[in-house]
């Protein structure tokens, strides 16, 4: 592995500052990349990419077989992009990796032993109704069964990941972090995908070459999986490009805020899980802002805490970084950590529009795991089952395909034969609609569109009706055909929000959180966030003037913000949008919720970003 690694590095050094110096810049990027064949290529470190990875190697060894996989992650390392709340439900693990379900040689034992993390079982399980200033805790048995946690742990998904990271490499897996899939690389004709291309590095914010320069490298593949994540670059330009969101619903997001606490010994509860609605989102049964919160104690002594808001809210004015640290306020809340410290802080959008919104899944050359997809239940509030299980699904279709294919591996070739038809994965897909993924999303098919139809209150019960009786068995369908940035709706119908000032005690403002994430970024590059052309009139004419400016209160991480435009011209705005994309988390929220999606989010520098550790 690190002799490849040593020629992955050099192969995007073969074209450096000295050999540049001699023609120009614009000729050298017009130059073919250095390519490095695979049989199977992962876009994305996370649960979904990893259970792949390492399903193909298990096959492999089962079959007496070889294929070569690789998995690559814009992170600094597995698992420093990763965040979730997270109560896991180990059903896919078990599957996954079935001699360590037993007592005896359970996985939770090998990730304490060998990652230092705990995964703590659930021990108590309340959901509560928050009003201002008092609460009411829901009879379980009025629950959907979703969202019991019997059985469940506690876990930090980061360190999950990285267990399984070395896992994958221990199987054979290639795993290169730090390494940023910039575009998708297609066939002649743009028929079939051929695998992806790193970012070219060592560009100077300028756009000219540093001394670092470095031309990226396409890694090519006979399969490339894609599992970058909610909102994934290069996932949203294949969905594009082979029009696989025709005839589906727009997907629907969700911001999730989320802060870690050392708390004292004597205060912790270890195993406790507590989500909440109410307060600070919904004052009314007939509020229609979609979301709630988490709060869970892991051991040793953390509290993991989150707010999670839906994006197709309307109110431009809506913070929903401060509308968590208001939630924290909470008597119910605070109690939990006053007394201890916040040591990591940070945000990720997830995927909330289930079942509708589910895209073609596979295309020549290549398919779409997890989250890019969007196979996250919404009402259980858990995905990372999901996209383990999506990721076995694809690895056996892979593996079934490219060894039935007559074809000599890449894993002894050491290429890819030119003549080699494209592979369309079709049994994926068919595999994922038989399985329990179906089975899960299907059931609550209809339950988001019901609190956007009927606001919090009748969403509720809802979901109790069909989690408890139809099981989406229903004669109708709800459904939805905005974005979130769509749902937005100008400010003249809504008041300015005033928000409590933090104490930096218990409520922090953000840039001071946003240290906890451990964000960075080389400053002397060319912003990753850009506006598309073709919108550039949003930001200068109609954001500000129609919308209030909702990025400046919607990004996690301070990144937009709008200063004196010291030489507007006569007719000009007095105020212009500047972009801090160093602040940036990744979070993806920029380009789903911007007035008319006006932001192109594309990847910097790889291992920039936050440095997440326990998230």
């Amino acid at each position: 592995m690190m002799m490849l690694r040593r020629s992955l590095t050099a192969s995007t050094r073969c074209l450096a500052w000295k050999s540049t110096a001699c023609r120009s810049f614009s000729s050298v990027l017009e130059e073919p990349r250095e390519s490095m064949p695979f049989d199977v290529l992962i876009v994305g470190g996370g649960p979904a990419g990893l259970a792949a990875s390492i399903r193909l190697r298990q096959l492999c060894a089962e079959h007496d077989k070889d294929l070569s996989v690789c998995v690559m992650d814009k992170g600094s390392e597995i698992g420093a992009h990763i965040l979730s709340g997270n109560v896991f439900d180990p059903k896919a693990m078990h599957e996954l990796f079935p001699d360590m379900a037993g007592p005896d040689n359970h996985w939770t034992k090998a990730l304490k032993e060998e990652q230092g993390s705990f995964a703590t079982p659930v021990t108590k399980d309340d959901f509560v109704l928050l009003t201002e200033t008092g609460s009411y805790k829901v009879p379980n048995i009025f629950l959907p069964s979703q969202l019991h946690n019997e059985g469940n742990y506690v876990v930090s998904l980061g360190q999950v990941c990285r267990w399984m990271g070395m896992k994958a490499e221990e199987l054979g897996v290639e795993v290169y972090p730090g390494f940023a899939a910039s575009e998708v690389v297609y066939n002649d004709d743009k028929t079939a995908v051929q695998g992806i291309a790193t970012r070219d590095v060592g560009i100077a914010k300028d756009g000219t070459p540093k001394e670092t320069f470095e031309r990226g490298v396409e890694l090519h593949a006979r399969q490339t999986l894609f599992a970058e994540g909610a909102r994934g670059s290069c996932s949203e330009a294949l969905m594009e490009h082979f029009h696989l969101r025709d005839g589906k619903a727009p997907q629907a997001y969700g911001l999730g805020i989320k802060e870690v606490w050392e708390v004292p010994e004597e205060q912790h509860q270890p195993g406790f899980v507590m989500h909440t609605v109410g307060f600070p989102l919904q004052s009314s049964p007939t509020d229609k802002i979609y979301g709630g919160s988490f709060l869970y104690h892991q051991e040793p002594n953390l509290v993991l805490l989150g707010l999670v808001v839906g994006l197709d809210y309307a109110n431009p004015y809506i913070n929903p970084y401060k509308e968590f640290q208001k939630w924290k306020t909470h008597p119910e809340v605070r109690k939990h950590i006053e007394g201890g410290t916040c040591v990591s802080y940070g945000g990720r959008v997830l995927n909330e529009g289930g079942f509708h919104s589910l895209p073609k899944l596979t295309f020549p050359g290549g398919a779409l795991l997890g989250c890019s997809a969007g196979f996250l239940n919404a009402v259980k509030i858990k995905g990372t089952h999901t996209a383990i299980k999506s990721g076995m699904l694809a690895a056996e279709a892979a593996f079934e395909a490219l060894t039935s294919s007559g074809v000599e591996p890449v894993a002894e070739t050491g290429e890819i034969p030119p003549d080699e038809a494209p592979i369309e994965l079709t049994t994926y897909e068919e595999g994922v609609e038989k399985s329990w993924i179906h089975d899960e999303l299907y059931q609550v098919r209809n339950c988001h569109e019901a609190f956007s139809k009927w606001g919090i209150g009748g969403g509720m019960v809802y979901t109790g009706l069909a989690a408890h009786i139809t099981k989406g068995k229903e004669p109708w369908t709800f459904s939805h055909d905005k974005s979130d940035a769509e749902m937005t709706q100008p400010k003249e119908y809504f008041t300015p929000i005033e928000y409590p000032a933090p104490d930096g005690v218990l409520t922090f403002d953000l840039l001071t959180n946003l240290q906890r994430s451990g964000t960075y970024h080389a400053e002397d590059q060319p912003s990753h966030l850009r506006i598309k052309p073709n919108l550039a009139d949003i930001p200068k004419n109609i954001s500000m003037q129609t919308y209030g400016a909702p990025e400046i209160r919607f990004c996690p991480a301070g990144v937009y913000e709008y200063v004196e435009n010291e030489k507007a011209a006569d007719g000009e705005p007095d105020q212009k949008l500047v972009i801090n994309a160093q602040n940036c988390i990744h979070c993806k929220c920029c380009s789903i919720k911007m007035p008319h999606e006006y932001i192109d989010w594309t990847v910097p520098e790889g291992g920039g970003g936050p440095q997440y550790q326990v998230m």
